[in-house]
């Protein structure tokens, strides 16, 4: 059995898609475990990018299979728009199975999520609008809909009905909108179904059987750790579980089936939306780190939020997802620096912090303890070894290492597959 699972250790966009891809080589199996359309994973290969945001990052080799567990919420629409992508460009896409246990995302999610942010006004959470958290409040609701229902014409008629009876009797008596048109929304959604249907299976049995045949399964998750639903800067979450644990629940094994914990990590930090951002740079060195490393965000094209590498948040990340390796993408990016940052602590007051805490109330009184460490030059980009790293590069990887307490086993110095090095 062989199993390596990939988190983010930051608030996301750590390059996770990129790490997804070059571990997939080797694996006969890939699998995202939770999220929706609200995360994106950006793949260079081959001088050619690609922008992911349901399909595993695992789809750009034709020989690997690809699942999306059930604890992804689905939005057909997208899913589709993508997988038409992908053929467009030559990818063949035969090899994707789709659990029929997986939540949908239908436009009344999208709308009430706009609306909810819109409401909140100043307070809002800073979602991508993509109507992941109402999905996933549906599905706590146990009123969600499932792509097996989809599958079956009369149970997701019923179904839909009853829940835009629910839903447009919220949105014209409270928000004054029009209402949904039942039909419509029904005849699309099946027409969906019809094309998805080759893609369905029990993605349970397809990844347990394969574990237990010895074969190599990669778990990608979306989002980052400071995101997980109990575990984040709660309120500004995510509705799923992005860390190791997550796994268990969105993809359907066992603790016991897991052998390696990857957590991806940026040589810096950075976040979208809103949120506190101890280490956050408001100069022209957070300015030049957005523009170098192209910061805006897969999916919104948000700017990114930046700020010097925290090894509070990450060492918190290893702990609670168990995480046995690291792997450090965009050291280019920090290229050409005279000297780099790592926040070790935070100060509040007279106080040395060395846990993230869980009040954002007292995360905001805080002050990151920097370290400060010498800079190095463009030629990282170059380095296929770590010896051919420069030395003053090494001596961060190895003080993050430290810091955060797990190796840092793979490095990556570019976008590119050739630019990834394994140590």
């Amino acid at each position: 059995m062989s199993s390596v699972v990939i988190v983010g250790t930051q608030w996301g966009d750590e390059g996770k898609g990129k790490i997804t891809d070059y571990l997939a080589e080797q694996a006969d199996i890939v699998m995202r475990y939770q999220g929706g359309s609200n995360a994106g994973h950006t793949v260079e290969a081959k001088g050619k990018q690609y922008k992911l945001h349901l399909v595993p990052s695992g789809i750009l080799y034709p020989d690997k299979q690809c699942l999306i567990g059930h604890g992804v919420v689905l939005d057909p629409e997208e899913l589709l728009q993508e997988i038409d992508m992908l053929i467009s460009q030559g990818i063949d896409v035969s090899n994707l199975r789709i659990s029929d246990r997986a939540h949908l995302v239908f436009p009344y999610h999208k709308l009430f999520d706009g609306l909810e942010e819109d409401k909140k006004g100043d307070n809002d959470i800073g979602t991508t609008r993509k109507g992941i958290g109402p999905a996933y409040m549906d599905k706590s609701e146990r009123i969600g809909i499932r792509v097996c229902d989809l599958m079956n014409e009369d149970v997701f008629r019923n179904k839909l009905k009853a829940n835009l009876q629910k839903k447009n009797e919220i949105l014209t008596k409270i928000y004054e909108r029009e209402p949904f048109d039942v039909e419509e929304m029904t005849e699309r959604y099946l027409e969906y179904g019809k094309k998805l249907s080759r893609y369905v299976a029990d993605t349970t049995v397809i990844v347990y059987e394969a574990l237990k045949a010895g074969k190599k399964v990669l778990f990608e998750g979306a989002q980052g750790t400071l995101l997980d639903l109990d575990l984040g800067t709660y309120p500004y979450v995510t509705s799923s579980h992005p860390i190791a644990g997550g796994v268990c629940v969105g993809a359907g094994i066992g603790p016991t089936m897991i052998d390696k914990v990857v957590g991806v990590a940026k040589a810096y930090t950075t976040r979208v939306g809103k949120g506190p951002f101890p280490t956050e740079l408001f100069d022209e060195i957070g300015n030049s780190i957005r523009e170098k490393g192209h910061e805006y965000g897969t999916t919104t094209g948000r700017p990114r939020r930046c700020g010097w590498f925290d090894a509070v948040i990450v060492s918190f990340s290893v702990r609670v997802s168990g995480i046995t390796d690291l792997a450090i993408t965009k050291l280019d990016t920090l290229a050409g620096l005279d000297t780099v940052k790592i926040c070790t602590a935070y100060r509040k007051g007279d106080e040395i912090v060395k846990n993230f805490p869980a009040s954002l109330e007292y995360l905001a009184e805080c002050e990151p303890v920097y370290e400060e460490l010498p800079g190095w030059d463009d030629r990282i980009t170059q380095a296929r070894t770590y010896d051919e790293l420069p030395e003053n590069a090494k001596r961060y990887v190895e003080r993050i290492e430290e810091l955060c307490g797990a190796r840092a086993s793979i490095l990556s110095v570019g976008p590119g597959r050739e630019q990834t090095i394994i140590r």
